[in-house]
């Protein structure tokens, strides 16, 4: 796995709680319990973790993990 979805499992197992056998890169938000709050509060701290800005509009079009991290890699994400 790429060093960006490592950092992106990390958040989602040590601010959410996420269990970490949960996290997959087919997992969506859904599936891991996260409503929308949840995914402000996330890409907030995937953008301080990350180095990268992720927009409301972005934010909203991300289902799973693997959008996610394909989003950020795109951006250029600091692992």
């Amino acid at each position: 796995m790429s060093a960006v979805y490592e950092k992106v499992k990390g958040v989602l197992v040590d601010k959410f709680g996420v269990e970490e056998s949960e996290v997959s890169m087919e997992a969506s938000f859904e599936d891991l319990d996260l409503d929308s709050l949840d995914l402000v509060e996330f890409a907030l701290a995937a953008e301080e973790e990350l180095g990268v800005r992720i927009s409301d509009e972005e934010a909203e079009q991300l289902e799973t993990l693997a959008d996610t991290v394909k989003l950020l890699e795109e951006k250029g994400a600091q692992a």
